[in-house]
């Protein structure tokens, strides 16, 4: 028995003496006392439920779930709850058939809808809201509108008058309540019980405090209702056993709890009863602000770190800096309160004029403090702490700039710092130009984590305006005042900032245009000097004075990356081959690689505007040719599988991207691509229709033909890649002019050209290349059916002069690719006929199959001597060595060497012609 039942039994000895001499029993005779029990004992301590208390119970302790989930916008738990209610109602059935669907049912769904579409139409709180939970409402919605169609009008009877629905509901509930009191003499239905449990607390609690002694005292309706309870109680335990005791204990407890709850709710309800009118009273007399504002005071002099009276001095502050630094990265450390402390601490040092030294040593400590207000690596800094750091470093270089003699630098030790105002100058340690570094890195961290297609990225994006002056501003100070080194750091710093930016100011004065305002001209005035001049300066001073070689190649890729912007073709290009990059650019790091991929496009985009289709297409065939130019640009990821890259260096990549300003465009670096491609690629399949070995220029290309070719139904093309292909198929068959309408249009003008700085000269050389290649194509393609052709007449058809005309004839006539000769008098071109034979044709055939025979042969030969595969022989020095191969001659056929052939030396051979 537990010790309520002890206590509570002294009071009622005379009632509930037969319990109390009841002796307790093993635990083994409790089944069989059970069993003996009356009729009226077994139905006072068991109630029995009907199946319908039961799911009606488990519907409304769901509803009750969900009504919370509700307020707190939980749309997960809402949506695995209401799982659960259609589930529960589902198993019901039988009893809502009978009885009907109850009306608090009815009611959550009427509700549900109501509040899910609610929240449906907060566009704001929806877009705060977090991945699980927009999904969740989304599909709460979905399900809540199928659900209510089955019960429309009830819904709709709910909607019209709700209150009555409402009074229904506990109408019912009162007589099921009622209904089940009158069901038995003692018996007491679940309702009724935990109804009257509120009641009778306050009176068991009375109990509990008061003992035997307060007992007797009480009135007698309370015995008379205690001691029945007592007496079951009593006797149920000692028959039940330990465990039925101790729940039965645990629920009159619970009541005692309850009860202490009330008692305490009523006396604080009658204390704020009480005090009211003296509330009221302050009010009327102090207004009913002054509390709020007897509060902010508080507030603004927590900051006050010195005790009243003391002197403050610099070694009082450092010794007050310190401390406050060394809870710095502490566990629990409020960051805020620590920057607010720091800039408290500079705010008293200057009103007692401590000096710049102390000063300077407060700034450095706060700009670093707001650097770790974030500690996550990947997280930015949010727009006030932005805003907060800028001024800082701002302030900073005011001060540097106002006094020159204050000396700043990593290697001074924090003992010999000089911060009090002497004839020395001031010492403190710290480095500004790490600090604006990591300003940089900040900025670019900013850009990233904002959607580029927003008003915000433009609003981020004004603050360069501010980055790049400080730079500007740095840049001065370490000119007199840093090392070599740092100015090299700082240099690079504003060359990043000014690579990728097209110069229209000098682009324009190279055109003679003149048309500017005054406005505009005292603007150009103010900006100085052009960016190539910046570019030439800065870069030159990196490349005589850098000793570490990252600076340098970047410095370097940097400025080839400005001359190709701006369509200095032969400065760019000279610049890359005398640096010797491409030969281990493997071996840098990746966001260096980065660097060197957008070079080389650029450089490509260049080559490709001067008119240089071979150079073009070189430079953009590694990018091009590994179908994620997205990802080596730094532009993006693709979706790969975890295996070949997990989450963290997942984050590492993404931390590696360019910001989206900084973008090259990647439909018109694939469309320079495809064009180039055409233009060497046509002329090359016209020419070697019919040789069997023939190499492809691009794989790109061919497949974008390809992918062409098997469409059923060919219509007019939507797409870049549907325009380059069919005017590739028009070049193919000699016309140029459906080819120059396919890639010139106004669809492809504002896709690609548009975006070109000289937009009409870029236009004007593509119709001269289509023109001049089309007509290789067309004298290679038809010239079997031609004995001879004039000139005059290739000049008209293709409108090209005729000493172009004659000169593309005589580099095909020269380089033997048009088996013809020019009849200088006529001014015709005499084809000279070079088909082969049938018997030749099949020499030809019985040579090739022969040889593949002996190829066979000899590969089952060394197959069963036991050589690996019989394709590869390994040499002395462990390498293997590719034992038949083919190798072509300068004049284009094929030589056998030594019994093999070598593979792969016509591509080799000639790598560097395309």
């Amino acid at each position: 028995m537990s010790r309520f039942f002890a206590t509570g039994s002294d009071s009622e000895s005379e009632e509930s003496s037969s319990a109390d001499e009841i002796t307790p029993k093993a635990p083994g005779t409790t089944f069989k006392q059970s069993l003996l029990l009356s009729d009226d004992e077994e139905d006072t301590k068991r109630v029995v439920r009907s199946a319908k208390d039961k799911r009606f119970e488990e519907l409304t302790n769901l509803i009750k779930t969900i009504r919370n989930a509700m307020k707190i916008r939980d749309m997960a738990k809402c949506l695995e709850e209401f799982e659960l209610l259609c589930r529960a109602f589902l198993k019901s059935k039988t009893i809502v058939d009978k009885e009907g669907v109850p009306s608090f049912y009815i009611r959550l769904l009427a509700d549900l809808e109501d509040y899910l579409n609610q929240l449906w139409e907060d566009k704001e709180g929806k877009r705060k809201m977090n991945k699980n939970n927009a999904k969740a409402l989304s599909t709460l919605r979905q399900k809540i509108r199928k659900y209510n169609r089955d019960y429309e009008t009830e819904i709709a009877a709910y909607k019209e008058n709700p209150q009555e629905s409402a009074d229904e509901e506990e109408e019912k509930e009162a007589g099921d309540s009622g209904s089940s009191d009158s069901d038995g003499e003692d018996g007491v239905s679940a309702k009724a019980f935990l109804k009257k449990k509120p009641e009778s607390a306050p009176e068991a609690s009375k109990f509990i405090k008061k003992g035997s002694g307060d007992e007797s005292s009480s009135s007698d309706d309370e015995d008379e209702d205690w001691s029945s309870d007592t007496v079951d109680s009593g006797s149920e335990s000692s028959d039940d056993g330990e465990g039925k005791s101790s729940s039965l204990a645990m629920v009159f407890l619970k009541k005692t709890h309850e009860g202490e709850k009330g008692e305490k709710k009523v006396g604080k309800r009658t204390k704020t009863k009480r005090e009211r009118p003296e509330e009221d009273i302050e009010e009327e007399v102090e207004g009913g602000w002054e509390k709020v504002k007897g509060g902010v005071p508080l507030v603004k002099e927590k900051p006050k770190m010195f005790a009243k009276g003391t002197e403050i001095n610099v070694p009082v502050v450092v010794k007050k800096l310190n401390e406050i630094l060394q809870a710095r990265g502490k566990k629990g450390t409020d960051r805020a309160a620590q920057i607010e402390l720091l800039h408290a601490l500079a705010a008293i040092a200057l009103e007692n004029n401590l000096g710049q030294g102390v000063l300077v040593k407060i700034k450095f400590n706060i700009i670093a403090s707001l650097y770790d207000y974030n500690p996550n690596l990947a997280a930015f800094m949010k727009p006030d702490m932005w805003k907060k750091c800028l001024e800082c470093i701002d302030e900073l270089l005011d001060i540097l700039f106002e006094f020159n003699s204050i000396f700043i630098g990593e290697n001074i030790a924090e003992d010999s710092e000089s911060l009090t105002a002497t004839e020395q100058p001031f010492r403190v340690r710290g480095c500004v130009l790490t600090l604006v570094e990591r300003m940089d890195e900040e900025f670019t961290k900013i850009m990233q984590n904002t959607d580029p297609h927003s008003q915000e990225y433009v609003d981020n994006l004004k603050d360069e305006g501010r980055v790049c002056n400080i730079v500007d501003r740095l840049l001065n100070y370490l000119e007199t005042k840093g090392s070599t080194e740092e100015v090299c750091r700082i240099y690079l710093r504003r060359i990043m900032h000014t690579y990728y930016k097209f110069d229209y100011k000098a682009h324009r004065r190279s055109l003679g245009l003149q048309k500017e305002t005054k406005s505009e001209q005292d603007q150009e005035e103010s900006e100085g000097e052009d960016s190539a001049v910046i570019m030439d300066r800065l870069c030159k001073f990196i490349y005589s004075k850098d000793r570490t070689d990252r600076i340098r190649t970047c410095a370097i890729l940097c400025h080839i990356y400005h001359h190709a912007l701006h369509s200095r073709w032969y400065q760019a290009r000279d610049l890359m081959l005398m640096s010797h990059l491409q030969d281990n650019i493997q071996h840098a790091d990746p966001p260096v690689q980065i660097l060197y991929n957008r070079t080389m496009v650029q450089l490509g985009i260049c080559a490709f505007r001067q008119g240089m289709i071979k150079d073009a297409h070189n430079a953009l065939l590694d990018i091009q040719s590994s179908g994620r130019a997205k990802e080596l640009l730094g532009q993006g990821l693709l979706m790969r599988n975890m295996q070949e890259r997990n989450a963290e260096q997942e984050k590492i990549e993404k931390r590696r991207q360019v910001p989206f300003h900084m973008h090259i465009n990647l439909e018109l670096l694939e469309c320079v691509y495809l064009v180039s491609a055409m233009l060497l690629e046509i002329p090359y399949m016209a020419a070697h229709e019919f040789d069997a070995r023939r190499r492809m220029i691009s794989k790109q290309f061919h497949h974008q033909l390809r992918v062409g070719e098997r469409q059923p139904l060919l219509g007019p093309p939507e797409s870049m890649r549907e325009h380059v292909v069919a005017a590739s198929k028009a070049m193919k068959m000699g016309d140029w002019r459906t080819c120059h309408s396919f890639i010139i249009n106004e669809k492809m003008n504002s896709k690609v050209w548009d975006l070109f700085p000289e937009t009409q000269r870029v236009r004007e050389m593509l119709v001269r290349k289509i023109q001049e290649e089309s007509l290789r194509t067309y004298l290679f393609t038809y010239s079997s059916v031609y004995d001879s052709i004039s000139m005059q007449t290739l000049s008209e058809m293709f409108e090209l002069d005729i000493p172009t005309v004659h000169s593309i004839i005589s580099k095909m006539i020269i380089n033997e690719e048009l088996m013809a000769s020019l009849d200088q008098p006529t001014q015709t071109v005499v084809m000279h006929r070079t088909e082969p034979t049938s018997l030749q044709n099949m020499a030809l055939q019985l040579a090739e199959k022969l040889g593949s025979l002996v190829e066979n042969n000899e590969r089952v030969f060394d197959l069963k001597q036991g050589v690996y595969g019989g394709y590869f022989n390994r040499d002395q020095k462990g390498g293997y060595q590719q034992k038949q191969s083919y190798q072509r001659d300068q004049k284009g056929s094929y030589q056998q060497n030594k019994g093999g052939y070598n593979r792969g030396g016509y591509r080799n051979q000639n790598q560097n012609n395309y």
